[in-house]
């Protein structure tokens, strides 16, 4: 078999996802063509086929994806880059011969990309704890939401209810030191006062979703699905610094499984928590392959080939998870730069 295969612009960390599927052990040979706007991007330099991508209004970026498409007669497109509005496009991708690796319809994609939405569809899944949140979109729900949040004992953060990652996350403090905040911080921090001012010079404003800030420990697990069961979980954990765990960790596997029994979704997903008190708490829900998956795979499940392999055939063998292992930051760059 020899398909080819499309990376839209997508993470610096996914050229080991490149290998895996081209070290697979069915011995199926892949053609790889990847496009990104960054000229130095080594996802540009590991591909069997480069070109820089344009930046486009949505539309226009759609209509690029199915151009390129069918001028390279592409058997698969692994969406990282708009995904969600790339997923309201299958059938014209399906019709030109192309499988689009997508997690679910485009609709639920769009609930799952709102994190208010999200929260919303976990309200009543006991097995999915959530913390402590509320969505606004006006300078007063802000102050309300704060100020509810902060007698119920609990310390606030707020970040976009729409956005990928750590982009604009901030913890609300009291008061802040200039000296401490310019030099000691590892977070974004900002006192109540200043988000007040800044928010009020607008009547409103897209969702935020201000909650209670967890302080403990922080997971991805790494999912693979297909047809509405769940196949392979590897829960990782941000140890400390650049040093992550693959921990076999029964609770965890649990959401893992809530999560799949509730969105029923297919191929790659990842599921971040975070822990306060003891208890994991869910922060965001990715229908994509996650930045660090590669590291996952060091627990013997091959998840992109896997996630290929069941998109072109239906049928994959999945091996059972090796866990409990702890990769330093030394061993995850070897992995890296070994491919390259």
């Amino acid at each position: 078999m020899r398909k080819r295969i499309w990376f839209n612009r997508t993470f610096a960390t996914a050229y080991p996802i490149v290998e895996m599927i081209r070290n697979n052990p069915d011995n199926f040979t892949f053609e790889i063509y990847v496009t990104h706007p960054k000229r130095h991007s080594v996802m540009l330099q590991i591909a069997d086929y480069a070109e820089l991508e344009p930046t486009l209004d949505v539309p226009e970026y759609i209509d690029y994806c199915l151009s390129f498409c069918k001028k390279h007669r592409i058997d698969v497109f692994l969406p990282n880059y708009r995904l969600v509005e790339i997923s309201r496009h299958i059938k014209e991708f399906e019709r030109q011969g192309t499988q689009v690796m997508i997690a679910q319809e485009h609709q639920l994609l769009e609930d799952i990309s709102d994190k208010g939405k999200l929260f919303q569809l976990f309200q009543d899944v006991p097995e999915v704890p959530l913390p402590a949140y509320a969505i606004v979109n006006t300078a007063e729900q802000f102050q309300i939401a704060y100020e509810q949040l902060k007698q119920d004992g609990n310390k606030v953060c707020f970040k976009p209810a729409r956005g990928e990652g750590g982009a604009g996350f901030y913890i609300v403090e009291e008061q802040l030191d200039p000296i401490d905040r310019l030099f000691r911080s590892t977070h974004q921090q900002i006192t109540i006062e200043e988000v007040v001012r800044t928010l009020s010079t607008r009547e409103t404003f897209e969702d935020i979703m201000v909650m209670e800030y967890l302080d403990s420990y922080e997971y991805s697990i790494d999912c693979l699905a297909y047809e509405g069961q769940l196949l392979a979980a590897v829960p990782r954990k941000k140890v400390e610094g650049r040093i992550r765990e693959l921990e076999d960790n029964d609770e965890l596997l649990r959401i893992a499984e809530a999560v799949q029994q509730r969105l029923q979704l297919s191929y790659l997903f990842n599921v971040q928590i975070k822990y306060k008190e003891g208890i994991p708490k869910l922060l965001e829900i990715n229908p994509r392959a996650s930045g660090g998956m590669y590291i996952s795979c060091r627990s013997g499940v091959n998840f992109p080939y896997l996630a290929l392999k069941l998109l072109l055939t239906g049928k994959a063998d999945v091996p059972v998870p090796k866990l409990d292992i702890l990769m330093t930051h030394v061993e995850r760059e070897r992995d890296l730069t070994r491919v390259l």
